[in-house]
């Protein structure tokens, strides 16, 4: 089954851009996943092709008309109304390594690129549209969101990765982040690679990865360790300590 991806945008020139090369290229030239892009001007009513009017209630901006978006939306599902429509907006649900895995295993997905001061919000329960959010940083426009999401997405098709195990020992997958990794050479500027990863010892290299794994995220991301453990990490005279929850 080929991963079927369709994204609304003004800005159609934008893809499929870094797309179409390395890994999701050779995929795309295989077959594995196939892009359709849809100029959303293209549904507009008047002879200016306008998608944008000013705020209700006054305000700096424009904002995305409702019924222009739904036009384009209805036509996009148009023989696909089993792929989920996911709008790119900062108000959005964080993206999770999670949903990643539910969308590349379906059977593709419908991407609503925002532009301007957003989307009328009644788009979002008239045609039950999903909010996503790819970080708390604001973006001039939902484009690279939407590279970032496919990209993510078409990694995990099947063939596309060469080692099976690469998708399943990274960041976010178990919940951690992914353990720190080296290669030659053995000494750079003094800095040596740590001793058990040449040991051979292959259970004590498994050891000092987790260990890794827990630590880094325990240190770096400790929302993701709360996540992962049920503890609450809080600071102690500049300390952090592990706090069960009651």
């Amino acid at each position: 089954m080929t991963f079927h991806a369709t994204v609304l945008t003004l800005y159609p020139e934008m893809f499929p851009g870094p797309l179409g090369v390395s890994l999701a290229g050779r995929a795309m030239a295989e077959g594995k996943w196939a892009i359709d892009i849809v100029q959303i001007r293209d549904f507009a009513a008047d002879k200016h092709r306008t998608v944008d009017d000013t705020p209700a209630g006054g305000g700096a901006g424009m904002v995305l008309r409702v019924d222009v978006l739904a036009k384009a939306i209805d036509h996009a599902r148009e023989g696909g109304a089993s792929r989920p429509v996911i709008a790119l907006t900062p108000r959005g649900k964080p993206l999770t390594q999670a949903r990643v895995r539910e969308l590349a295993d379906g059977p593709g997905v419908i991407l609503l690129c925002g532009r301007f001061e957003g989307f009328d919000e009644r788009i979002f329960e008239g045609r039950a549209v999903e909010e996503v959010s790819v970080g708390d940083i604001v973006l001039s426009g939902g484009e690279p969101a939407a590279l970032m999401l496919l990209d993510a997405c078409i990694r995990l098709l099947p063939g596309v990765m060469g080692a099976p195990s690469s998708g399943s020992e990274e960041s976010f997958e178990n919940g951690l982040l992914e353990y720190p990794h080296y290669t030659r050479p053995q000494e750079w500027e003094g800095r040596t690679i740590p001793e058990v990863l040449r040991s051979g010892d292959h259970a004590k290299i498994a050891s000092w990865r987790k260990r890794r794994s827990e630590d880094d995220t325990r240190s770096r991301r400790p929302d993701l360790w709360e996540r992962h453990t049920g503890a609450r990490v809080q600071s102690a005279s500049g300390a952090q300590r592990e706090v069960q929850d009651d």
